[in-house]
């Protein structure tokens, strides 16, 4: 079930750094260097399959946008804020 607004921004509160913009929720995460982000990535696809949940991943050298969005639902769900709280403890 999609989230409103200001349950989207409630769970935000409690995210460092991920922002909302339309129908996902995003953070940039950046690093020492290209193995860093790569490192990252692989973390992060790991975490993705356990939860059957993937995130839109752009990797630029050192950095590396993550965009979460539930597309069965057509927006953000409680899957999204969910799996940014696990990667933020990555």
């Amino acid at each position: 079930m999609r989230l409103t607004n200001q349950q989207i921004a409630s769970g935000l509160e409690g995210l460092d750094g991920w922002t909302h913009a339309g129908t996902e929720i995003r953070k940039e995460f950046r690093f020492r260097d290209f193995a860093g982000a790569i490192d990252f990535v692989n973390s992060v696809a790991q975490l993705a399959e356990k939860a059957d949940h993937h995130p839109d991943i752009r990797i630029k050298y050192n950095t590396v946008l993550l965009s979460l969005s539930t597309h069965s639902e057509g927006g953000i769900t409680h899957k999204d804020i969910s799996l940014a709280k696990e990667i933020d403890r990555i």
